[in-house]
């Protein structure tokens, strides 16, 4: 595919173990490789972030809710029309969350979208952006939940004015 000039993402499913199976593969140009077994929400992060870097833009060109805006071509992120600066980290939380209105992202589905899957997961790191996000789309902040079980929902129900 390669060889003939094809850039399709290629995510390569595997029931050998270890890396250096894969790393021939690797090599030829495929993108990433899983093994199995492997879990789902790792399966969909994967492949989201093949998508994101395919585009190099992320899913959306422009999306909205709840009186944010982002706007990714331009690299923009405004709360109530008044431009927030937001770092490319936080520009993607931002997208993965509004992207999923209303639906509840697991901390290893939003680490493995954003930071990759070589990522710890043991690491603070999302709570850390989370607090940060919060403050600066301030008075949305609200409408990134923290549910039971380290998981985050965009609630547009938590929305001022709502």
């Amino acid at each position: 595919m390669r060889a003939q000039g094809n850039q399709t993402p290629i995510l390569m499913l595997t029931a050998l173990n270890g890396t250096v199976p894969c790393i021939s593969e690797l090599r030829m140009g495929a993108d990433d490789y899983l093994s199995k077994p492997f879990d789902f929400e790792d399966l969909l992060a994967r492949i989201e972030v093949l998508h994101r870097r395919r585009t190099r833009s992320g899913p959306y060109q422009r999306t909205s809710n709840a009186g944010i805006n982002f706007d990714v071509k331009g690299l923009r992120v405004s709360v109530d029309g008044v431009d927030i600066e937001l770092s490319v980290t936080e520009q993607e939380l931002v997208v993965l969350l509004l992207a999923n209105p209303g639906r509840a992202l697991s901390r290893e589905r939003i680490l493995n979208a954003i930071w990759g899957t070589q990522a710890d997961p043991l690491t603070n790191v999302i709570d850390v952006y989370v607090a940060r996000l919060r403050r600066k789309i301030t008075p949305y902040g609200a409408i990134i939940v923290t549910l039971r079980g380290a998981v985050y929902r965009f609630d547009l129900t938590k929305a001022p004015d709502s």
